[in-house]
């Protein structure tokens, strides 16, 4: 046991090394998310103008800016970017390399993003929250509610995991997962609540969304610690926190036969 948490430790040092490494190109995500949250503002801004109300489904103005900015801050720490990582190693043959390490693929792969997102969680989302915590003044509840989001963001952060490895999967089938992937991130943004808070969404599609996995890659972590009306309570967050505990059991198990079975047929270009 002491062996294996010291791969996974030395595992996750180099993927922090890595994104220290490339250091220019977290400065332009940060760069392009300040021209997508200035865009987000005027765009809402706009919404609620011309509601003529100053409340929309339960959320003011303030509540949907401060839920998107941290929702941004969240997709940047989240996201691993593994399906085009693994599908150019498919096409270069790189993918050999990492097949015959003495560890398992899906191991070697979750614990180098995990030291990425390390990072991508100091240099990303922990300044969007002093800030917004800053400028909020007492918006965001400083309680258990910051433990049960820590919990809640690192299921989140499985759930993402296996379902990019799902998606990556399919590289060995296609070779090229561009149109794919495109959506597949259509369908997580859209209905995780990344791009859209789920609370806009029309009362039935928001009761379906609720079992779906998308879900609890974004809008759970964000409402709970928001402290959002259901996830205040025992009751609420035993079902939202155990919903997630679901979906990372269930899309591990799917992720890990479906790998485990396609692998067998992998061809690849070069090498």
């Amino acid at each position: 046991m002491k062996a294996r948490l010291k791969k996974y430790t030395a595992l996750s040092r180099i993927g922090i090394l890595s994104e220290l490494h490339f250091r220019l190109s977290t400065f332009v995500v940060i760069l392009g998310n300040l021209v997508y949250l200035t865009l987000v503002y005027f765009l809402w801004k706009s919404i609620y103008a011309s509601s003529g109300t100053s409340t929309v489904n339960g959320m003011s103005f303030s509540d949907t800016l401060i839920y998107l900015v941290l929702a941004t801050a969240l997709f940047n720490f989240l996201e691993m970017y593994m399906v085009w990582e693994i599908s150019r190693d498919i096409q270069s043959g790189g993918i050999i390399l990492k097949l015959l390490k003495p560890m398992s693929f899906r191991s070697f792969s979750f614990w180098n993003y995990f030291g990425r997102n390390i990072m991508t969680f100091f240099l990303t989302f922990l300044p969007t929250f002093i800030v917004i915590d800053a400028v909020t003044k007492g918006y965001i509840h400083h309680g258990f509610n910051l433990i049960y989001f820590v919990i809640s963001v690192i299921m989140a952060l499985i759930i993402n995991f296996n379902i990019d490895l799902i998606v990556s999967t399919i590289c060995l089938y296609t070779e090229s997962t561009w149109g794919i992937n495109m959506v597949k991130e259509c369908i997580v943004l859209l209905l995780s609540g990344a791009t859209i808070p789920l609370a806009f969404f029309p009362e039935k599609l928001r009761h379906i969304v609720t079992y779906l996995p998308f879900k609890s890659v974004y809008d759970t972590p964000l409402n709970i610690l928001l402290q959002k009306k259901g996830y205040t309570t025992p009751k609420g967050l035993l079902f939202a926190l155990g919903l997630q505990l679901s979906w990372c059991i269930i899309l591990y198990i799917i992720s890990k036969a479906f790998w485990n079975h396609s692998i067998k047929r992998i061809t690849v270009n070069g090498g």
